[in-house]
């Protein structure tokens, strides 16, 4: 499939993506690409995070591509036992903080435990950090293979995002595409 084949969706987590941040700069640069805007992006609920992904999925008019990063990760998880006969082709999901287990993930993010582990109905890629401040690479592995995600691991790239100086991240792009190669129209 080409990128251009598909509405792609981008859900930034917690606190949303900013300028600057990868997920706004494809949101500007892909065609057909649109941020999936949440309600509240500070203190997060996760059923309002999953009807609104739902809801921007029905509302596609053509197929469906995720682009997650963060908390929005699990959020597609929470989401995926509603999306097993709709248009979504696939799913790339970057950096997911461990919810449940890691010391250091925001209190916000609480209400998305327990972290679904059913897979995902439709493929995927999970990509990861070696020493991202709120998942370790183990269970960044662990949830990959309960979702049957295809697995990348980032190197020491932090949580991908601007505080780790992914900016406009076009590795990521690079594995983005090779999934989308993956996908049937």
């Amino acid at each position: 499939m080409k990128i251009s084949e598909a509405d792609v969706l981008i859900l930034p987590g917690l606190g949303s993506a900013g300028p600057g941040h990868w997920q706004t700069r494809w949101a500007e640069r892909l065609p057909y690409a649109a941020i999936v805007e949440q309600a509240d992006w500070d203190e997060p609920e996760l059923d309002d995070w999953v009807d609104t992904i739902e809801q921007a999925i029905i509302m596609a008019t053509r197929p469906v591509v995720l682009v997650a990063h963060s908390l929005a990760c699990i959020a597609v998880a929470h989401t995926a036992s509603r999306l097993a006969d709709t248009k979504v082709r696939g799913a790339f999901l970057v950096a997911p903080p461990d919810v449940e287990l890691h010391p250091d993930v925001p209190e916000a993010t609480w209400p998305f435990r327990p972290i679904p582990r059913d897979p995902l109905p439709f493929p995927s890629m999970l990509v990861a950090s070696s020493n991202d401040p709120y998942c370790s690479l183990d269970r960044a592995v662990e949830f990959a293979t309960c979702w049957g995600s295809d697995f990348h691991q980032a190197g020491e790239a932090g949580h991908i995002n601007l505080a780790s100086g992914h900016g406009p991240w076009p590795e990521g792009l690079l594995m983005f595409t090779r999934l989308m190669q993956r996908l049937k129209a």
